[in-house]
């Protein structure tokens, strides 16, 4: 087990954004955090991240209280560009290389390589597609134990999904795992070993992919149509 969750609450000023999460992430698989937006899977990727603090409740990855350690072993990629519009992809993959001990600038180079990201390209050029394989080569060439993607389909095309789908699966290994949040299920359903569905700051269902399917008889689609649709 990589993270465990006991009950997470997370308030902003008077407004409950999560109430009484409890999660388990195993190593080696890749999960799903799936809901509509503003169901809070942003905040619960936050605070795992330690970027923001929760209320009540506590989270610990690989056995530590988050922290200055915990954030060496989770790489977060948010949905916002954040780079500076005068940088190049090589002085982005320059300035990860000195902020962040763990990341691997060679497997960086080789991943952009992969998916025709050029060092010497304006990253304010990107498209949106190129822009979220950016930023997962990125985050994945961090040598990180927990990956957190927030939403890295919204707004690309075909190609590029399955691109970054691909790069989502290589770079999984039986000492990491790999949360997607996503509400844009047909996109991520084919990776997912395990699905959390999480509805107004509340988790409803959390389960293996391939149970879950057996016992429905129905796709993860259908089964999320049903949660949050009701049809």
């Amino acid at each position: 087990m990589i993270t465990k969750i006991e009950n997470l609450n997370k308030k902003f000023y008077n407004k409950q954004v999560l109430s009484d999460i409890n999660l388990e992430i195993e190593k080696g698989k890749i999960y799903g955090l799936l809901g509509p937006n503003g169901s809070g899977k942003t905040t619960m990727m936050r605070i795992v991240a330690n970027l923001i603090k929760n209320t009540t409740g506590n989270v610990e990855v690989n056995g530590l209280e988050l922290g200055k350690q915990t954030k060496n072993i989770v790489a977060f990629m948010p949905t916002s560009n954040f780079f500076p519009k005068w940088m190049k992809v090589k002085n982005a993959v320059d300035y990860y290389n000195d902020f962040y001990e763990d990341f691997n600038r060679e497997k960086c180079i080789e991943i952009l390589k992969k998916v025709d990201i050029e060092m010497d390209l304006k990253i304010k050029s990107l498209s949106t597609g190129m822009t979220e394989k950016f930023k997962i080569a990125l985050t994945m060439s961090r040598n990180a134990q927990l990956i957190l993607l927030d939403e890295p389909f919204s707004g690309i095309d075909i190609i590029a999904k399955e691109d970054i789908k691909k790069l989502i699966v290589e770079n999984l290994t039986e000492e990491n795992a790999t949360i997607i949040s996503s509400h844009l299920i047909d996109d991520i359903e084919p990776i997912l070993d395990e699905v959390i569905m999480i509805k107004k700051g509340q988790i409803v269902l959390n389960e293996n992919v391939e149970r879950l399917r057996e016992e429905k008889e129905m796709s993860i689609i259908e089964i999320y149509k049903e949660v949050f649709l009701n049809v």
